[in-house]
């Protein structure tokens, strides 16, 4: 996809104001008008590419370093530069005024720069020699950017419920410039979910791996954009929730629907199933003898097989400089450790015999050690006084946490990772600060690295990110399914276990609770979790399953990796020693107390907005 600096300016104009009254003003004259743009058709062009920007929003960025990290705001992890922005989050204290993951002024943006593009590149004149060429791609061109248009309204929907639906190009003499109201929550799905389908017709199944044009939007993607619109309609947020009754528009228009309706869960289902019925697509399965690597190479490799909607990103190592851990010796891996992961997301892994720890039969143990080898990204490396917690659990644990006497690309860091906590003030273990740092769980991040990248030498990591993957599909036809039925059938677990197959975990169901509705749902949810750690899944689900007053309201918690001096000295041991800070280190603290109310499931409406637009009403609770 070619750039063009005109262009670029153009949309940048566009894109960079936040208020609604601002999004329906006509581009400043001192940059370009959109008659210029639409004169040419390389410059048309250009504002088809730039579309694509939209799909980089706050999810996405956070992969860079920067951006509100999804998943410390949540029970997944703490972000250690948590002041900006996460700590409003965690605490309960962002509001219409202040809100890190608002989109609403960037969304209508784009939005507005879709429904020009789609008004004004059928006028656009073509050289009579290039008619042949421009032909066949016009139409995909309009049909990209419906779908970047409709994935806009999705992300609006997901934050905030019923938005406006502007799909034309307002004037800012136009009445509804100022007195546009909120379309209801089934308005926004159906409109959705009709472009899905409509362009789903135009798209083609899909691009060549590696090639130019790999990254543009398929049937596939509009299709998997469909089955997760579905899905998030039909869960408990915006399915009968009696909470959001008082939501109204002046007229008395209903924004969010108050009778529950189980056929949404097979309309979730269906659309999921159309997805997989199109053979396109393939799990990851790059080492199949490896189940940890099988899974930890989607993740730093481009994996053309089963990324059905891809962030192209630029070669790079800035994950691994952020989120591997610290440390100061000339062994440690050099990164900023800029996560500690909660124990809470540790315990949610199950033992590789299917079983979750909390069963009796699981055969998970906290006291004692033992001694094998690990894979450290490369190879197996021998390892010895690794806690019995962390032994023998899924695999999936093994290629996303790193934790106490781990290792990793054992060549290049040739020692066992340590975050127990020990030397000068901490100064020995992998835990200890870099500026604005520090360990806190005894946990870091390892999911997204790649072993190929050496902090203290050379290396750069190419790989993209799966803004929709195919084991996405797999579980929202195993979630809808399981939802719309009475109890769990052959294709519920058909499709959970096409998942664990990956890395190698029994297939389900394993123990009673497995054959329930019930039973199978609190499965369903916990596959999601492991697979999609650290993805940002987890914010939006704990949000549209109406759980998160309990998984992220409360006590996070983790390993002892900050001890008291009074907790080492009592261990008779130097207190500055590795063997004192081990001593004290496994037992559960509490790291965090999170702050969620029930205002906190949807996103306030920007108060900026509702200035300008007193007939949007407000969410409830803001």
């Amino acid at each position: 996809m070619k750039s063009n600096k005109l262009i670029y300016l153009f949309l940048i104009a566009c894109i960079s104001v936040v208020s609604c009254k601002k999004y329906l003003n006509v581009v400043p004259t001192e940059l370009v008008t959109q008659d210029a743009v639409f004169n040419n058709i390389q410059n048309a062009e250009g504002a088809w590419n730039h579309l694509y920007a939209s799909l980089n929003n706050n999810d996405i960025q956070y992969i860079y370093g920067g951006g509100t990290v999804l998943g410390a705001c949540t029970d997944e992890c703490k972000n250690h530069w948590e002041n900006v922005p996460e700590l409003p989050f965690n605490s309960g204290a962002w509001n219409a005024t202040n809100n890190s993951l608002d989109i609403w002024g960037r969304a209508y943006q784009y939005i507005r720069s879709a429904n020009i593009f789609l008004a004004s590149i059928d006028k656009t004149p073509i050289p009579a020699s290039r008619n042949d060429y421009y032909a066949p791609r016009i139409p995909l061109y309009k049909a990209e950017a419906r779908f970047l248009r409709a994935n806009q309204y999705f992300e609006l929907f997901r934050r905030y419920g019923a938005v406006p639906l502007i799909n034309a190009v307002l004037a800012t003499t136009d009445p509804a410039a100022t007195t546009t109201t909120r379309n209801t929550v089934d308005d926004v799905v159906k409109f959705i979910t009709a472009e899905c389908d409509a362009i789903a017709e135009i798209l083609p199944l899909n691009y060549a791996s590696g090639s130019a044009d790999y990254g543009r939007i398929t049937k596939g993607a509009a299709l998997a954009l469909k089955a997760r619109t579905l899905l998030y309609a039909a869960s408990p947020l915006f399915n009968g929730n009696a909470m959001y009754a008082g939501i109204k528009n002046a007229d008395g228009t209903q924004l969010f629907p108050q009778t529950y309706d189980n056929n949404k869960w097979l309309l979730a289902a269906n659309a999921a199933k159309a997805v997989l019925d199109l053979n396109a697509y393939s799990l990851s399965n790059p080492n199949p003898s490896n189940p940890v690597d099988n899974y930890a190479q989607l993740f730093f490799t481009r994996n053309y097989d089963e990324i059905i909607l891809p962030y192209i990103m630029g070669t790079n190592r800035d994950f691994e400089g952020n989120y591997m851990p610290n440390g100061r010796d000339g062994n440690a891996v050099n990164g900023n450790g800029k996560m500690s992961v909660f124990q809470e997301l540790v315990d949610s892994y199950e033992m590789n015999n299917g079983r979750p720890i909390t069963d009796p039969q699981s055969g998970y143990q906290t006291t004692g050690f033992w001694n094998g080898q690990l894979w450290d990204g490369v190879r197996y490396t021998p390892v010895s006084n690794i806690s019995n917690m962390y032994k023998n659990r899924d695999p999936r644990f093994y290629a996303t946490i790193f934790f106490q006497y781990d290792v990793w690309n054992y060549s290049n860091n040739a020692r066992p990772l340590k975050f127990a906590w020990f030397g000068n003030n901490g100064g020995g273990c992998d835990g200890w600060p870099k500026p604005g740092t520090n360990c806190e769980t005894g946990y870091n991040w390892r999911k997204w690295a790649d072993p190929n990248v050496n902090l203290k030498g050379g290396g750069s990591a190419n790989r993209n990110f799966p803004i929709i993957r195919l084991a996405e599909i797999y579980l929202i036809y195993a979630e809808a399914m399981n939802e719309y039925l009475g109890a769990p059938n052959t294709d519920v677990y058909n499709a959970v276990n096409a998942v664990r197959s990956r890395v190698s975990m029994p297939g389900l169901p394993i123990i009673a609770s497995d054959n329930t509705k019930e039973g199978m749902r609190q499965r369903i949810r916990n596959e999601r979790r492991v697979e999609f750690a650290f993805e940002n899944q987890r914010f939006w689900d704990v949000r549209r399953w109406l759980i998160a007053k309990t998984t992220d309201n409360g006590n996070m918690h983790g390993m002892n990796a900050r001890p008291t001096p009074a907790e080492l000295n009592a261990t008779g041991l130097d207190p500055n020693s590795e063997a004192a800070g081990v001593a004290v280190f496994y037992k559960t603290v509490v790291d965090q107390t999170r702050v969620f109310a029930d205002r906190h499931y949807l996103m306030p409406i920007p108060q900026t907005e509702i200035n300008i637009d007193p007939a949007l009403v407000q969410n409830y609770g803001w």
